[in-house]
């Protein structure tokens, strides 16, 4: 007897992070078929907050937006027998689940509520060698998600998993896949990869290179995306009905987004990127095939967060004529008043007028922004609010700031990692009725090697060029992991990534863009993707969101590469940029 083949997952997603739109949930269930709804709400700032909350509350520590949301959608989840797989939980998944159980209590309802523990490395920090963090959390596989759902779970609250656990953990539960499955593990996980961040796989935070910039659809409202995963791991890349769009260049730029080299680690597989194919099977479909698996790692990765000290700021409008010397008046004035505890870092930064003759004033106004920071808040406090604002009526012509300072805030974090042998972590599912399970580590594992490079097609032939913007030809997204920066670069056509591949070296990254010069920078190219990935390590030292500057966890740094003007053959452009 022939066994009936099983049917594909539907798996959407609704969250991309801690803070995304509210009412996505309740989107997802109500405008289309699913089988599986995940949510992804964990960063490594995200981390950082929810320690620095539980350290004024030791029962908080998740993300309180899910349950909200699912009070507002826990009937529907039911009604629908829509499961629910989330990362909300962070640090404290068991209080999560135990809120959930309060919540459906008052509804009315009996969801079977799981939970996945064990990530929380904080108490053996010593031990383990990790130094005195705020936080450190072993990124968990799929498999204890799996173990929930095979109980019978309706929703699994984790802590901190790989964000495409929470979509590989429901396919190894719906296909019944073993550690062994490699291939379709992989398949799993490029696809929870593509739809762990919410929108951008269908159209957000877009930069389409020239071969698909007709059709990446109006991006206003995008709806977020659903992966119909396959008993190979192959996967369609959809969405419901609605605005945005899933396309080839959607699908690469989350593919090139927040990786490094062609393997992809992960605590079940390392998936080659390098195998992956992308194929457009219409409006909206985008099928993710041929991706090949190895053995994981037998270490897990840890993320470490710390908050590195407290901050304020104040900012000085300057208007009109010999706005640099008052700017210096001020900066003289306010270091004199700080003198008996001037912060530990104390940096001033002018901002000249666009004009200072200017039409209007804000024109013809500069701007002097000072940033304190100390580890004491008191240093940055009320003091240093005092200090600036006392100088009101006695400086420098014109004096007004944009907002009186506030109180010292947490400064940025500190976001790093360290490896752990997967056979130290203590991987648990508990149960719907409570019975604790101990999820075994992968059974067989593979050290990480570099790939020798791929062989670069044939540049093309001399033609006439014409200096203009990289992005009128190429995609770009950028993102932080830790202390270090990703780059993807794509192109939309073949004759385009023979002008990527040959042209956009690591030297003239550099050159375009001078802050990585000093900074050790890897290239990968993915030629099935068309695509290069540069890994720019410690562009955002000490860690996320410390880095000075506007773009603390380079966000922006695909877009100024788009902006650089070089010379780009005329046959690549767009035919209105042509002579």
């Amino acid at each position: 007897m022939t066994a009936t083949p099983v049917p594909p997952l539907l798996v959407g997603n609704a969250s991309g992070f801690y803070g995304d739109r509210f009412s996505a949930v309740h989107e997802m269930l109500t405008e289309g078929p699913l089988d599986v709804l995940t949510g992804d709400y964990l960063a490594e700032l995200t981390m950082a907050i929810l320690g620095r909350d539980q350290l004024g509350d030791p029962g908080r520590g998740y993300a309180r937006t899910f349950l909200r949301q699912m009070r507002d959608s826990l009937e529907l989840v039911m009604d629908r027998r829509i499961r629910v797989v989330t990362n909300a939980g962070g640090l404290n998944p068991r209080g999560l689940a135990d809120r959930l159980t309060e919540l459906a209590d008052g509804l009315g309802l009996e969801p079977r509520i799981a939970c996945v523990t064990g990530d929380d490395l904080i108490d053996r920090a010593e031990e383990l060698d990790l130094g005195s963090p705020l936080t450190a959390n072993a990124y968990l596989g799929a498999f204890g998600i799996a173990a929930c759902l095979d109980a019978g779970a309706d929703i699994v609250v984790t802590g901190r998993v790989t964000d495409a656990s929470l979509a590989v953990g429901p396919a190894v539960s719906h296909f019944g896949w073993t550690p062994e499955d490699l291939d379709a593990l992989a398949g799993a996980t490029v696809a929870g990869h593509v739809i762990e961040c919410g929108t951008q796989a269908t159209g957000g935070n877009y930069a389409p290179a020239a071969g698909d910039r007709d059709e990446a659809g109006g991006p206003d409202r995008p709806g977020f995306p659903v992966a119909r995963i396959h008993a190979d791991g192959s996967a369609v890349i959809t969405k419901h009905a609605g605005g945005g769009a899933v396309t080839t260049g959607t699908v690469t730029a989350q593919l090139v987004y927040e990786v490094s080299g062609p393997r992809y680690p992960g605590p079940d597989v390392t998936a080659r990127l390098d195998t992956v194919r992308l194929t457009r099977q219409g409006p909206d479909r985008v099928l993710v095939s041929g991706t090949r698996g190895e053995e994981p790692p037998a270490d897990l990765k840890v993320g470490l967060t710390n908050i590195t000290g407290f901050r304020n700021e104040v900012e000085f409008l300057i208007t009109g004529l010999d706005a640099e010397a008052k700017a210096a008046l001020a900066e003289r004035q306010l270091r004199a008043a700080l003198a008996t505890r001037e912060p530990q870092d104390l940096r001033f930064t002018f901002v000249p007028a666009e004009d200072p003759h200017g039409p209007t004033q804000d024109a013809a106004t500069a701007r002097l922004r000072v940033v304190a920071r100390d580890h004491d808040p008191a240093a940055v406090g009320r003091s240093f609010g005092a200090a600036a604002v006392e100088l009101a009526l006695g400086s420098y012509a014109g004096f007004h700031l944009t907002s009186p300072p506030r109180e010292a805030r947490p400064d940025g974090v500190a976001a790093t990692h360290a490896l752990v042998p997967a056979t130290e972590v203590e991987h648990t599912a508990i149960l719907p009725d409570g019975r604790r399970v101990a999820v075994a580590p992968a059974p067989r594992t593979r050290d990480l090697a570099e790939l020798p490079e791929p062989p670069l097609p044939e540049p093309l032939p001399e033609g006439p060029a014409r200096t203009a913007p990289l992005g009128l030809v190429l995609g770009a997204r950028s993102g932080d992991k830790g202390a270090d920066a990703n780059l993807g670069v794509w192109a939309g056509s073949d004759p385009a990534w023979r002008w990527l591949a040959t042209t956009l070296t690591v030297d003239l990254l550099r050159e375009l863009l001078p802050e990585t010069a000093g900074l050790r920078v890897t290239r990968y190219l993915l030629p099935n993707l068309r695509a290069a990935n540069f890994w720019i390590e410690g562009m955002l030292a000490p860690g996320t969101a410390r880095r000075e500057g506007t773009d603390p966890q380079a966000k922006g740094l695909g877009e100024w590469l788009r902006a650089r003007r070089m010379p780009i053959p005329e046959a690549l452009l767009p035919e209105v940029e042509r002579p």
